[in-house]
């Protein structure tokens, strides 16, 4: 029986005859046969690759490498942008959106005693009184500077501004909203 020159169908009809002759069970399911033929296949390629064979034993001592040698170790360097938190940049930042978070505080105070409902869905939670009022814009100003100062100890200098930027162009816009609405 000559095996080499047949294609896959050949070998997998060879292995199932010679199988038949040393005594083993027959199959007579194809996709029992391929299967069969696979793990065969994938025994045969494990023992035979030759990335098996590629390790060398463990050296008794490591030997030291110029890699290993050519390591130094520097000291970190600073950012060269960097700046203190409560810069005069921030400071006046904070202080535009503290006024306008103020103001949108004075603005929708006067709107809900007039009538008028809270549009935004997490202050109006709070809106049912006045000092529920006062503590949303006081967490307003907090989560802004908060967030801003997260952004500062992380070296993301650019969202840090940004943050405070945000803030006064939402409260400037509710501002504006509120006193177009009365």
């Amino acid at each position: 029986m000559e095996v080499v020159g047949l294609g896959y169908v050949g070998l997998s009809r060879s292995i199932t005859s010679r199988l038949s002759e040393i005594g083993a069970p027959s199959m007579n399911s194809r996709s029992s046969c391929n299967t069969l033929v696979s793990v065969v296949g994938w025994i045969l390629y494990g023992l035979l690759c030759s990335s098996c064979f590629a390790q060398d034993p463990i050296p008794a001592e490591p030997k030291p490498s110029a890699e290993l040698l050519m390591l130094v170790r520097m000291p970190p360097q600073e950012a060269p942008s960097a700046h203190h938190f409560w810069d005069k940049k921030n400071c006046v930042l904070f202080a535009a959106a503290g006024v306008l978070i103020s103001a949108d505080f004075a603005v929708t105070r006067a709107n809900l005693q007039n009538g008028g409902s809270e549009l935004n869905p997490v202050a109006r939670v709070f809106g049912r009184s006045t000092s529920g009022l006062a503590a949303n814009s006081a967490g307003q100003i907090a989560g802004a500077i908060g967030i801003s100062y997260l952004f500062h100890k992380t070296g993301h200098h650019r969202l840090e501004r940004i943050t405070s930027l945000v803030d006064i162009g939402a409260s400037g816009a509710a501002v504006a909203y509120g006193l177009r609405h009365r």
